[in-house]
């Protein structure tokens, strides 16, 4: 299997937690190190177009995304927020690959940081796990 990982660079101290989780999760359910393929990019809003187009180059299976946004004194957080979640959905549906969803949105760093391997677990390894387990769910289908 081939997994693509788009990570978010902006709140780098949340999102390589992320990304540690993902690429563990996915290494110990059997994806190769040299199968999984990291992208990096600047913020959340740039993930949806670089998903996307892993999903189209046909070279992988799955696609993870990982970010993180949290709330500021402006509406900026939410315009942010829509737009990525709004495009990773729109670019799974248009292409058919699966797309594990692991941004973060967080009121503040602290709730932020437990959701990246503190207390509330780790969302880019649930992000790697839903990915994962709807590519099983397509080859059932198909």
């Amino acid at each position: 299997m081939q997994v693509a990982i788009v990570v978010a660079d902006f709140n780098a101290h949340v999102t390589s937690r992320l990304l540690e989780g993902a690429q563990a999760f996915l290494t110990k359910n059997g994806v190769d190190k040299k199968n999984i393929h990291t992208a990096h990019v600047a913020g959340c809003f740039e993930i949806p177009l670089v998903a996307k187009k892993w999903a189209e180059s046909k070279k992988v299976d799955a696609v993870v995304c990982l970010g993180c946004v949290i709330r500021g004194e402006t509406p900026h957080f939410d315009y942010v927020c829509d737009a990525a979640s709004r495009g990773v959905q729109e670019a799974m549906l248009a292409t058919g690959v699966p797309m594990g969803f692991g941004v973060v949105m967080a009121e503040t760093a602290d709730q932020a940081l437990d959701r990246a391997g503190g207390r509330h677990g780790n969302r880019g390894e649930e992000a790697a796990r839903a990915a994962l387990q709807s590519v099983r769910a397509l080859k059932e289908i198909a």
